[in-house]
């Protein structure tokens, strides 16, 4: 018999708290989790690489063919609107969001001088967007106005 007794030992497992990031990631994850499935299904679609005809078999082919078959005057369109875009990134200098605008905004001009009928469909649906966005907005502010 032992002369003392010991104290029960009673040990329980914490686990330690989730910080925001962890929870941001975590949320992140589950919002995101069927559009990685759905992608993962797509590139299991996807064989290995073939040969020069074709780089991967329905993921790639079309682009693939499309490049090496462009239409006239495809590459310097594509370079018009690149150079655009660089031309934006050395005007923005600066703030961050210039860097983001300008570029955004060359190349946008850029390809509508090339692209009139798609620029002017696409100007329409943002143009409706904007004003969507806005006019929730203005609602919203007209709300927390008339709470205070």
């Amino acid at each position: 018999l032992s002369l003392y007794s010991s104290p029960a030992r009673e040990t329980k497992y914490v686990e330690n708290p989730k910080t925001e990031l962890e929870e941001g990631v975590s949320r992140l994850r589950q919002v995101m989790e069927p559009y990685t499935a759905w992608c993962q299904l797509e590139l299991t679609g996807c064989s290995r690489l073939k040969d020069d005809s074709s780089l991967c078999s329905g993921c790639f082919s079309e682009g693939y063919e499309f490049l090496q078959k462009p239409p006239a005057g495809f590459y310097p369109r594509l370079g018009v609107i690149s150079f655009a875009g660089i031309i934006g990134l050395f005007l923005a200098r600066g703030s961050k969001i210039k860097k983001l605008v300008y570029p955004a905004a060359l190349m946008g001009m850029g390809t509508s001088m090339y692209y009139p009928q798609q620029a002017v469909a696409i100007a329409k649906v943002a143009g409706t967007q904007l004003y969507d966005w806005s006019l929730q907005g203005y609602i919203a502010v007209e709300a927390l106005w008339k709470d205070n």
